[in-house]
């Protein structure tokens, strides 16, 4: 599995106009992508190490300020652009291995305390955040 974390001020994801997840406050926008390879288990470390990541003021993580994050599928976190100009998706798993992982995902950090919010699986999504610091991070599990 694969995330890009990023520290937020806010964010937000909407779908076809509406506001479908939110979260305000310091917290996390986490982008989840799933491979081929990926299983549950995966999804349980991945969420532990959202949950406990260090990047917020003062080295604090969700875990220790109650922070939300707002957790959105991508599968083109997998993409390839090394050959040619038109990326391939074939190392992201398709949407019925995918799915069932990322809402793993939010339910692993559900079950840890977490606030989280999320977009819609495999929807056309608009996604809007303020980037605290900037900082960002690749996770991969």
């Amino acid at each position: 599995m694969r995330a890009v974390v990023q520290r937020v001020s806010q964010a937000s994801v909407s779908v076809e106009g509406r506001v479908v997840g939110q979260i305000d406050g310091p917290g996390l926008m986490v982008l989840v992508g799933v491979t081929h390879d990926d299983d549950e288990a995966k999804a349980r470390k991945l969420a532990a190490k959202l949950w406990g990541l260090r990047i917020l003021k003062d080295e604090k993580s969700c875990s220790d300020v109650n922070a939300p994050l707002l957790v959105v599928s991508q599968f083109t976190l997998y993409g390839d652009a090394r050959k040619g100009r038109r990326p391939t998706w074939t190392a992201a798993a398709p949407g019925p291995i995918a799915e069932p992982l990322v809402d793993a995902v939010v339910q692993e950090l559900r079950s840890l305390g977490a606030k989280v919010e999320t977009g819609v699986f495999g929807a056309d999504m608009a996604v809007s955040l303020v980037n605290d610091g900037p900082i960002t991070l690749v996770v991969d599990i």
